[in-house]
């Protein structure tokens, strides 16, 4: 019987490894495409809070600029005569010197002088020129912001609002969850529908209602029908943890059941700690809601010493309308604890929004 010589099918290798190399190739620029995509769209989105902060740090003479500069440059002033002229680079002869502006004149046109020779002058078109500018930074803004209206006292009352509310959510929120997701009852389901129906209800449909009943326990005015109803669970939040705790197999509970664990102690050694992640999500999106809920301070909020950070930024911005800066100076104090809560707690909210259920 005649043997068959078998031959290496070196071509297909050589192809297959082209392939695998252009397939690495095309995802390598594929990730370098999405992440200056990414990039771009991120410095577009940070414009607006970069010029905020940037507002902050002006004065009101780097306000008048049309149009506004991004950076805070201010005009170099040199004294020519006894009094603060601006500084201009000017070309006269092919050269480039740096004169002082001290006279304008119909047409366009203006009067630049030598500051070590005021004697010597030149008359130049201004628009032409180039004005000599440095960076002029006014943190003091920030303390005039702060000081013009009581704003730590409607930080003071705005953080007793935000992180009783936190405590108050999650008590309340995460016993409501366990209920659902974990035992059984008769019309459960129904009763769980009928709490998320009241999602569709706008806040606006019970304002009268409930005004009235905070106004008959004397609560108006006070800091507690801010807080008081968070201790009162949302359909929101609850929803948010029963379809985490639903992902936890009950057997745990079992095991939890079979060394003598209470369903409260079951609560809180087995099933929180799984759930951590998604309970930091809810005590975000509760900060973020307090923090800059402005309708339900503003209806029961009468006094400017309970008024929170919220309505109090509103005022100051009718009061001081024409001073920007320091409106934008208040504004940065304002976000500032919500850009820094996200930053430290990034890691546990994007867990807690993916939910993707137990690592067994």
């Amino acid at each position: 019987m005649a043997s068959v010589e078998m031959q290496p099918m070196q071509p297909s290798v050589s192809i297959s490894h082209s392939r695998v190399q252009s397939m690495r190739l095309s995802s390598l620029v594929g990730r370098t495409a999405a992440t200056f995509v990414i990039a771009v769209g991120a410095v577009i989105i940070l414009i607006p809070f970069l010029f905020m902060i940037s507002t902050s740090l002006k004065s009101k003479n780097q306000l008048r600029a049309v149009p506004p500069p991004l950076i805070p440059w201010e005009s170099t002033m040199v004294e020519v005569n006894g009094r603060k002229e601006p500084l201009f680079r000017v070309t006269v002869d092919g050269e480039t010197v740096e004169m002082a502006l001290v006279r304008n004149q119909p047409g366009g046109m203006g009067v630049f002088v030598d500051p070590n020779n005021p004697a010597e002058s030149v008359t130049l078109k201004i628009a032409e020129q180039t004005p000599v500018r440095h960076v002029e930074l006014h943190p003091e803004n920030y303390v005039e912001a702060m000081t013009a209206v009581p704003f730590p006292r409607y930080f003071l009352n705005t953080l007793i609002v935000t992180f009783v509310g936190i405590a108050g959510v999650l008590i309340s929120c995460t016993m409501v969850a366990y209920g659902f997701s974990r035992f059984r009852a008769p019309w459960l389901n129904w009763l769980f529908i009928v709490l998320l129906s009241t999602i569709m209800l706008p806040r606006q449909v019970t304002l009268i209602p409930v005004y009235v009943l905070f106004q008959r326990l004397g609560w108006v005015d006070t800091l507690l029908p801010l807080i008081v109803p968070t201790f009162f669970a949302n359909a929101y939040d609850v929803f948010l943890l029963r379809q985490f705790f639903m992902t936890i197999p009950l057997e745990m509970d079992d095991a939890a059941k079979i060394d003598g664990a209470s369903p409260i102690q079951t609560l809180w050694h087995v099933l929180v700690p799984q759930a951590m992640p998604v309970i930091v999500t809810v005590a975000i999106f509760h900060f973020l809601y307090a923090w800059n809920d402005f309708y339900e301070p503003l209806i029961f909020l009468h006094s400017r010493d309970n008024w929170t950070m919220a309505v109090g930024l509103q005022t100051f911005n009718a009061l001081y309308s024409v001073n920007t800066h320091l409106i934008m100076a208040a504004s940065v104090v304002m976000v500032i604890p919500p850009v820094l809560l996200f930053f430290f707690a990034q890691r546990q909210f994007i867990q807690g929004v993916v939910i993707s259920g137990v690592k067994g």
